[in-house]
């Protein structure tokens, strides 16, 4: 219901209104949610941009971004190989980048949805977040610091901040699975692991199975359209791999909506 169909434009803005935009207008990687987010705040402040997109991206997202204006350019087979050929591309040209989520500025971007979270519900005592780089629950994780009990949910195909937390630092993880084009990140960001080592509780997997039952659900019962990753923090409740105590008042981030609903796949 956002922006964009996601909550990615927050952390787009924070960093372009932050910065001085240069001539060259500014570059992204992406692999589709944050390049519509950067291709949109462009536009609103008179920039132009240059998006990078794997040539896995699902179509519809690759449309939303030419549709804000940018100039789309997809090359690569996962968003690493997209953001090596963005940084390249942004030193040939003086752009500004707009990392995906390893930046402070995106940071606290996305962590205006934990400050509205926390507005509209102050009696939550537990946050579910959906994780690929991480700019999403480390923003929240850092505005709620210990306030509430904020929990990282992933796909079993894409364990990023699993694998980091439990070897201590960033790691390379694999990245595949159903929702892996909104949260393949190779690994998590430097900037939020620490906040995620101090405030993020838990780290749980969930199946491709449990997430895509969850985005029936949320269509199903709620006509809530949501992509994979947006149905992954929910899936967490209704697989069971995430059991509130007793007493809990939980929220749970959608954090994207940009799909093509005649292809959504049975679970």
């Amino acid at each position: 219901m956002q922006h964009t169909g996601s909550f990615k434009p927050r952390g787009a803005f924070s960093r372009m209104l932050a910065a001085s935009l240069p001539a060259a207008g500014v570059i992204a990687a992406s692999g589709g949610n944050h390049g519509a987010a950067v291709a949109y705040a462009a536009r609103a402040l008179g920039a132009t941009a240059e998006i990078f997109v794997p040539t896995t991206a699902p179509a519809a997202k690759v449309a939303r971004i030419a549709g804000y204006g940018a100039r789309v350019v997809q090359v690569g087979a996962s968003y690493n190989e997209a953001m090596l050929a963005s940084q390249a591309r942004a030193a040939e040209t003086g752009a500004l980048e707009v990392h995906a989520y390893d930046h402070p500025d995106v940071l606290a971007g996305q962590g205006t949805v934990g400050r509205e979270f926390e507005q509209d519900a102050p009696e939550l005592t537990h946050v579910l977040v959906a994780t690929g780089g991480g700019g999403l629950i480390g923003g929240i994780a850092a505005w709620y610091a210990s306030r509430a009990m904020v929990v990282s949910v992933e796909p079993e195909g894409c364990p990023t901040l699993h694998d980091a937390l439990a070897a201590g630092h960033p790691v390379a993880a694999p990245v595949g699975g159903v929702a892996a084009d909104s949260l393949g990140a190779r690994q998590v960001g430097a900037a939020m692991f620490p906040v995620a080592q101090a405030y993020v509780r838990h780290a749980i997997l969930v199946s491709d199975m449990a997430i895509l039952a969850a985005q029936h659900l949320l269509w199903d019962r709620l006509r809530i359209l949501v992509e994979p990753g947006g149905a992954t923090a929910f899936a967490a409740l209704t697989s069971g791999a995430f059991v509130p105590p007793p007493g809990a008042r939980l929220g749970v981030v959608l954090c994207g909506a940009n799909t093509d609903p005649g292809k959504m796949e049975n679970p």
